[in-house]
């Protein structure tokens, strides 16, 4: 179980409290943002259902994340998604001790793209799961890893 200070606490919903004010992300999304038991699960089966279930295959979601990652604990990875309506996107290293990495609410009217930095243990499959229209979709690709970054 994780402990959180006062202060933390108080700063947390004070910057989520002004982007909402300010329009730049919805009530929703705060929300979304401060749920992080998503986050801890520890299977990639309940990553998925954490997310929404299993997704289809589709040509129109790619995994950006280079074919070998030299140091495990900054690899650069992201996703694009081509789908009209994407409104979710998620990063899942498959055999991370926690796999699902990274979420991002995608606002209408913006380009499905995004890139982070991940830690990754081992060698690994990377999965983008997307929603568009109500539905998910996926699209996977390995990345070979020469040093670990989750302990190793």
């Amino acid at each position: 179980m994780q402990t959180r200070t006062r202060r933390a606490v108080i700063k947390t919903t004070g910057a989520f409290a002004t982007l909402v004010s300010l329009g730049i992300i919805t009530q929703s999304q705060a929300q979304a943002a401060v749920d992080r038991a998503s986050f801890q699960v520890k299977t990639l089966e309940d990553a998925l259902k954490a997310i929404g279930g299993t997704a289809a295959t589709s040509d129109q979601v790619t995994v950006v994340s280079p074919d070998i990652a030299e140091n495990g604990a900054v690899v650069p990875v992201g996703a694009t998604s081509k789908l009209p309506n994407t409104t979710e996107m998620y990063l899942i290293v498959e055999k991370n001790p926690t796999p699902l990495s990274a979420g991002f609410m995608i606002p209408a009217g913006t380009v499905a793209d995004v890139q982070t930095r991940l830690k990754m243990g081992q060698s690994t499959n990377v999965i983008a799961v997307v929603k568009a229209d109500g539905k998910l979709f996926s699209a996977t690709k390995e990345t070979k890893v020469t040093l670990g970054g989750c302990g190793g």
